[in-house]
């Protein structure tokens, strides 16, 4: 197992962290098996896991502090906060002071630990001025219940502004970026990486098997299954019949063929991928099962070299994205018709 710096935070990493949010109600219920995977990481060299209190509703938190009893010095914790947590009603989500003091309280909790190592924002919320929400995260430092902040699946613009409001208020600052990112989805190489690397930010990526394409289970001429894990989340996705996804099929296939003949699996090529960009830290893997998890670690030592990256331009052009990863965040301009017209007596007038 390889390490590197987490940005300018001084954390020595793994190259490949542990996510777990497939261990709980959404993914392996199996508690006892989950921490058995957890210590078979650690074992192999991980000392990066990554969670967040939205997985099974607390449950992979509750797992992830359970498995790390007795290890908890020797590794890096990561969790995130801002999606709604249990209940009805407003003030259950969001990037509020009001908000984040409570969900870093409730994760301390069901971890298990004293502090987080890097707590991050899942997603933005523009109904907080961002001064607030760097205001509270670095006071959570001050008082040692984290020891360093990031956001996750940010835009670039967002990532800058965070910096400029940082820099002018004299606040802490975000350290790390979370962005999915895989060989099918490239997107974040024309502006989130390249701002992350001017901005010395760690760079951890999640999604590396593409929702499942990359997994090679998925191939061309073979029947999709769309009963299966993933495919039941998101039919869609997966069924060839939808236009765009024979692309992502064929394109799957020819990458196949290309890790077969490096001698290795389509699952490992595809996470050794967003390893080679120089501002990628450390990437998550986020295996069900033991034996998927088996499957990812035989890749941990796996390097690309520029006539394989080469190739895998050729399939998928730099900046591309063949598909929209699961979970990734949609701005509210495009989400709500009411950011982009204007009212009809203002449309009258003009």
């Amino acid at each position: 197992m390889r390490y590197r710096v987490l940005g300018g935070t001084g954390i020595e990493v793994s190259t490949y962290c542990l996510g777990t949010m497939m261990f709980g109600a959404i993914g392996n219920p199996d508690h006892d098996a989950c921490v058995r995977a957890v210590h078979t990481a650690l074992d192999a060299g991980i000392n990066f896991v990554d969670t967040a209190d939205i997985y099974s509703a607390g449950e992979s938190e509750e797992i992830t502090g359970k498995a790390l009893r007795g290890r908890r010095d020797d590794v890096v914790l990561a969790t995130k906060a801002h999606f709604p947590m249990g209940g009805e009603g407003p003030g259950r989500g969001g990037n509020s002071r009001r908000w984040i003091v409570r969900a870093v309280e409730d994760s301390l909790r069901r971890l298990g630990t004293d502090w987080i190592d890097l707590y991050q924002i899942h997603r933005p919320d523009h109904t907080t001025d961002v001064e607030e929400t760097l205001g509270v995260l670095g006071d959570l430092v001050r008082e040692g219940k984290i020891r360093a902040f990031g956001c996750s699946t940010f835009p670039a613009e967002d990532i800058v502004e965070a910096h400029h409001v940082a820099e002018r208020r004299g606040l802490m600052r975000f350290r790390t970026e979370q962005p999915p990112y895989s060989i099918l989805a490239r997107g974040i190489e024309k502006s989130v990486l390249p701002t992350a690397r001017r901005l010395n930010m760690g760079v951890l990526t999640w999604g590396p098997l593409a929702s499942g394409f990359l997994s090679g289970k998925y191939r061309t001429g073979l029947p999709v299954d769309l009963e299966g894990n993933r495919a039941r989340l998101n039919r869609q996705r997966f069924d060839p019949a939808v236009p765009g996804n024979a692309e992502k099929l064929a394109v799957a296939e020819q990458l196949h063929e290309l890790a077969g003949e490096l001698g290795c699996t389509l699952p490992e090529l595809a996470v050794a991928f967003p390893l080679a960009h120089p501002a990628v830290t450390s990437v998550i893997l986020g295996p069900r099962t033991q034996e998927q998890l088996e499957l990812f670690l035989k890749g941990a030592a796996l390097t690309l070299d520029d006539a394989t990256l080469d190739r895998i331009d050729e399939l998928v052009p730099p900046g591309t994205d063949l598909y929209r990863a699961d979970g990734a965040w949609t701005p509210p301009a495009l989400t709500d018709t009411a950011g982009r017209r204007r009212p009809a007596g203002d449309r009258a007038a003009a």
